[in-house]
């Protein structure tokens, strides 16, 4: 489906986005809105990273063992499906604003409170309920920017705060080492008290998007629906959200599969120090955070599919082509071509999730179908190692090319939507 005939065949309350001077027009509400979702993001992406930083640390502190340290890991990980399952419904209900707050406030708490553990039980249930803080924040600070921009720029919204994760993640690299020699690693988790005091303040200032509150006005004379119920309310919904599940598993799988491994793999098929592979690997960031806003302008003007198709086939070919690379300055620029490709689409899910589920399940539809492309993705580092181990890591690499192959055919199952106004219909 083109631009020409996206607007063919839509549902009922959905109608092409109106042309004027006003068509494109972000208002000081959407630039907040956007800000405040991205700050839930980097602080998604900085959690989740200093737990990597600081775990040899809290292994010799504590006197944990390898195994209770990888634990830490995947109980973080199991909070932050959690959390995404109950924070998403609960903005449907509630708002966006409201508990987007209060899953910042409530990592944030929780993070700070890691830093008082005495021994793995009580680090495992504060990072527990850290993730359930964690894992709201995607599918609700999606839904509120794409609600809060016009519909001609709102992949570009969507996309902002998607590199809000990336800026975590660097931010984590920078200040870990330096914070840990200071303060130990407690300090690191002590900094994760700030979030809170800033969401307090955006929380004053920040009301809930127009498209809740119809929503909200129209559900009051109504029984509201069940959100999950619409991720599946009809064949061709439910074959979106099929679709949907797909893309977001490859997109997970590809990230976590390449940024788990390839310190390593720089390490030891490159013959790379550890200091230059975190160079190396800083570049591939920055290539992630430029692809991820490329992929937002790409997609505003020339289509949801289309924009998707450009950076699936350029994921696949940028990991074959780096698979094959020795040099080492080679290897730095194939790297950031890489990153450009195989995490530009990030912003885009937000986008295409919000543009395909009405408002009363869309922070739910944004949660639940890339919580379960997380929960997938973890799979990525197990399964990178067997093959990696079986064959090598330039086998491992095309492998992880292949599944943009996957990514690419799923595109069909998903409506081209872009330029639609938001459903915000309470069926």
């Amino acid at each position: 489906m083109g631009l020409d005939d996206r607007t063919e065949n839509l549902p009922e309350n959905r109608t092409a986005e109106p042309d004027g001077p006003d068509a494109e027009r972000v208002t000081p509400y959407g630039r907040k809105a956007v800000f405040a979702a991205t700050l839930g993001y980097a602080m998604d992406g900085f959690d989740l990273q200093i737990l990597g930083f600081a775990l040899p640390a809290i292994i010799v502190g504590l006197g944990l063992t390898t195994t209770e340290a990888g634990w830490l890991a995947t109980i973080t990980l199991v909070g932050t499906v959690v959390g995404a399952m109950i924070f998403g419904t609960l903005a449907d209900r509630y708002g966006r604003v409201k508990m987007l707050t209060y899953s910042i406030v409530l990592f944030a708490v929780f993070t700070a409170l890691t830093a008082l553990s005495q021994g793995f039980v009580e680090m495992a249930i504060f990072r527990f309920i850290a993730g359930t803080g964690i894992g709201g924040e995607f599918g609700i600070g999606m839904a509120l920017a794409a609600e809060a921009f016009p519909a001609l720029k709102r992949a570009r919204a969507t996309s902002i705060v998607g590199v809000g994760f990336q800026l975590g993640v660097l931010l984590a690299a920078i200040i870990s080492a330096p914070v840990i020699t200071l303060w130990g690693w407690q300090g690191l988790f002590v900094i994760g008290i700030f979030p809170a005091v800033i969401a307090a303040i955006f929380r004053s200032r920040l009301h809930e998007p127009d498209a809740f509150l119809k929503q909200k006005a129209a559900a009051a004379v109504e029984k509201p629906p069940n959100p999950f119920r619409l991720l599946v309310a009809d064949r061709r919904t439910a074959r979106t959200s099929l679709g949907i599940v797909i893309i977001c598993s490859v997109q997970n799988f590809g990230y976590y599969g390449i940024m788990t491994w390839l310190p390593t793999y720089l390490s030891k098929q490159i013959g790379l120090s550890l200091t230059a592979s975190a160079t190396w690997t800083a570049v591939t960031i920055g290539g992630m955070i430029f692809g991820i806003l490329l992929f937002g302008q790409l997609a505003d003007r020339i289509g949801r599919r289309r924009a998707f198709w450009i950076f699936q086939a350029g994921a696949c070919l940028a990991l074959l082509g780096y698979a094959q690379l020795s040099d080492p300055l080679a290897v730095l620029a194939g790297g950031a071509v890489m990153g450009i490709f195989a995490n530009g689409m990030l912003g885009g899910y937000g986008a295409v999730i919000a543009e395909n589920y009405p408002t009363a399940a869309r922070a739910t539809a944004q949660n639940v179908l890339f919580g379960i492309g997380r929960g997938v993705g973890g799979l990525a580092p197990l399964v990178v190692a067997l093959v990696a181990g079986a064959s090598g890591f330039t086998t491992a690499l095309s492998f992880l090319a292949l599944i943009y192959i996957v990514d690419m055919a799923a595109m069909f199952l998903i409506p081209e939507r872009a330029t639609e106004e938001l459903d915000t219909t309470p069926r």
